[in-house]
């Protein structure tokens, strides 16, 4: 019997990328699997049915369709309530779950016998690189937030130099030097702007200024344990944060654009720009959260707005990926199969599962019933 892999249109708000692309749609057929995708679930990628068609796809037409024939449903974000419904019993969910911070959901696809993989949770291993979404959307977060800053910003970025005199570049701060803070960093550089960036891991010191961007350094002692196994930033005692907030107040009053990227995995995200902060800076001036959906690194951003306080501009557009709904379609599709391929059994054209690989143990959430990975079970 085929094994089916079925594609979903994406439901939840503002979401416009979609789990497959037609070249990895053309894999999955070349790997012997039929591959189904639900009417319009690329129309906000710029993809059409009869593209997905070309490529060797079936198209659903309607959700219940879709998710009823997937022994393998791929998605972009968590399922919803009536679409775990949808869901065979015991088929296999692969998509951005956001799980450690929707448990109730994990337990419902743990009800509903579904072997369910978070690719947030996939371990950040040379091995692994290839399927990690956090960099891939990352990226382009990073390059889409200098762009959102730069179209609310009401002057020029580069210096220009002309005969009614000289127009100074902008200066941006970059806040967290991750995949989306290092191409920020990149893309305000190729702009013309004057860089500076932070970050409490001391180890990306040395990526900003590869980038041309300035490194702003607060304790060095103190930072050298300041990155978790998995290349992500600590959370600083209290000592640390005052000398940082220290240090951020005082490059502010300088900057036009900050760009704001910091997160930790599992917790609110850092408050780095606080209000005090926001009124020293010039009027005109203009904040990026990227970091606005899990609270904000400033306090003042407002999810999926454009606010004005203070005379600063704060932008707090939520799933800044999907602003790049192609690109990070294309991008998200290709992890997604990078995960697929090793599992896949030449031999049967089914999924075979080596529940000791580190991979599958990191991202694995449901699995017989249950909620098996150690950060959400009880």
């Amino acid at each position: 019997m085929i094994m089916k892999i079925a594609i979903p249109k994406e439901r939840r708000a503002g979401e416009a990328r979609v789990a497959a692309s037609p070249d990895t749609v053309k894999k999955y057929v070349q790997m012997g699997f039929e591959v189904v995708v639900e009417t319009g679930a690329g129309a906000g990628a710029s993809i059409a049915d009869s593209v997905f068609q070309d490529a060797g796809a079936t198209i659903a037409s309607d959700a219940a369709s879709a998710f009823g024939a997937g022994d393998v449903v791929l998605k972009i974000q968590r399922p919803t309530d009536d679409e775990i419904g949808l869901l065979k019993e015991g088929a296999v969910l692969v998509a951005g779950l956001s799980a450690l911070s929707n448990k109730d959901m994990v337990e419902k696809l743990a009800a509903r016998k579904v072997t369910a993989f978070a690719m947030e949770l996939v371990p950040r291993i040379t091995r692994a690189q290839s399927m990690d979404i956090l960099s891939s959307q990352a990226n382009l977060a990073g390059y889409k937030a200098v762009l959102d800053g730069v179209h609310e910003f009401k002057r020029a970025v580069p210096m220009m130099m002309t005969a009614a005199g000289t127009v100074a570049p902008a200066r941006f701060l970059i806040l967290g030097a991750g995949v989306a803070g290092l191409q920020a960093i990149a893309t305000a550089k190729r702009l013309g702007g004057v860089v500076y960036a932070f970050d409490v891991r001391p180890a990306v010191k040395e990526q900003v200024e590869s980038l041309g961007g300035k490194f702003i350094e607060v304790d060095p002692e103190a930072t050298k344990n300041a990155e978790t196994a998995g290349g992500y930033a600590k959370e600083m005692d209290e000592d640390y944060k005052r000398k940082q907030a220290a240090r951020i107040a005082e490059a502010l009053v300088k900057t036009d654009i900050a760009i704001c990227t910091a997160l930790i995995p599992g917790k609110p995200a850092p408050v780095l720009i606080t209000e005090e902060m926001v009124q020293t800076m010039r009027p005109g001036s203009v904040i990026v959260d990227l970091a606005v959906e899990a609270g904000g690194n400033c306090p003042l951003s407002e999810f999926d707005k454009v606010v004005e306080k203070h005379g600063v501009t704060l932008v707090g557009h939520g799933n800044v990926p999907s602003r790049l709904a192609v690109d990070a379609s294309t991008l998200f599709a290709k992890n997604l199969l990078n995960f697929i391929s090793p599992l896949v059994d030449k031999e049967t054209r089914t999924l075979a599962f080596n529940w000791e690989d580190e991979i599958l143990k990191g991202a694995c959430v449901t699995r017989d019933g249950l909620v098996v990975h150690p950060a959400l079970a009880s």
